[in-house]
Order: C-alpha cells, then sequence, then structure tokens
C-alpha cells in the first residue's frame, strides 16, 4: 500500500505525528538559538580581546605622555624637580579620582527608599511601628 500524502491522512493519524512534529520543530529552534548565541559570543569574545589589547596600548600611551611631560618640564627646571613636579601632578589627581570615589561608595551604601517605605508598610500591617493611629 503506498504511503498516504498530506491529504489522505486522517485526523488521528495527524494527531499522532503532532509530538514528532512538534518536537522536531522545538530542536530546530534550539538549534537555531544555540547557532546564534554561538555567534554572538564569538563576536563579543573578538571585540573585548581587542578592547584589552587597546587598552595595553593606551597604558604605554599613557607612561609616553608623562615622560613627555616630565621632558617638557625639564626645559624650565631642574629633570629632578621635573620629575617631581609631575609626580605630585599625578598625585593630587589620584587623590582627587579617590575622594570622587569615595563619595559615590557613601551615596551608594545609604538604604534603598523603597526598602525603608516597604518595612513601615510591613509594620504597619503588623500594627507596629510609626503611623497615625485614628
Amino acid at each position: 500500500m503506498p504511503a498516504p500524502t498530506n491529504d489522505d491522512r486522517s485526523l488521528f493519524q495527524l494527531i499522532g505525528e503532532l509530538p514528532d512534529t512538534v518536537s522536531t520543530l522545538i530542536r530546530a529552534e534550539i538549534d537555531q538559538v544555540k547557532a546564534e548565541i554561538s555567534y554572538k559570543l564569538k563576536h563579543f569574545g573578538i571585540g573585548a580581546g581587542l578592547v584589552a589589547g587597546a587598552a595595553v596600548v593606551g597604558v604605554f600611551l599613557l607612561f609616553t605622555l608623562i615622560t613627555a611631560a616630565i621632558f617638557a618640564f625639564a626645559l624650565v627646571m631642574p629633570a629632578w624637580a621635573a620629575a617631581l613636579t609631575v609626580g605630585g601632578i599625578l598625585l593630587l589627581i589620584i587623590a582627587v579620582l579617590l575622594w570622587i570615589a569615595y563619595v559615590n561608595f557613601k551615596r551608594g551604601s545609604e538604604p534603598l527608599e523603597s526598602v525603608e517605605s516597604l518595612k513601615a508598610d510591613l509594620d504597619a500591617l503588623k500594627g507596629t511601628g510609626d503611623y497615625d493611629r485614628r
């Protein structure tokens, strides 16, 4: 007997094939998602590697600029004083950045208003805490 065509299948045959069809579709979707994620991760990895390489070159650039600043100051003062001056400027920059970081960390460590509000609401539900008892 020849295999039935799509038009000759009964409703029960179609319902019987449904789990296999759905399973095949889900596997195909999962394979497609895996391929897309693999593609994206590959390109994110390449991008991250290039950013790391640029950061290394940036550090060498920073050293070069610091040396150039020392040489520039050495034109108007002794070399040792130029090096100390550039070191002092860098120390001042570090101190300002650390102070700004400290202020931001302090702001970030304050309790969240929403958490305090939730605690007050829970206390009100329990019948404890500071709220108007009219």
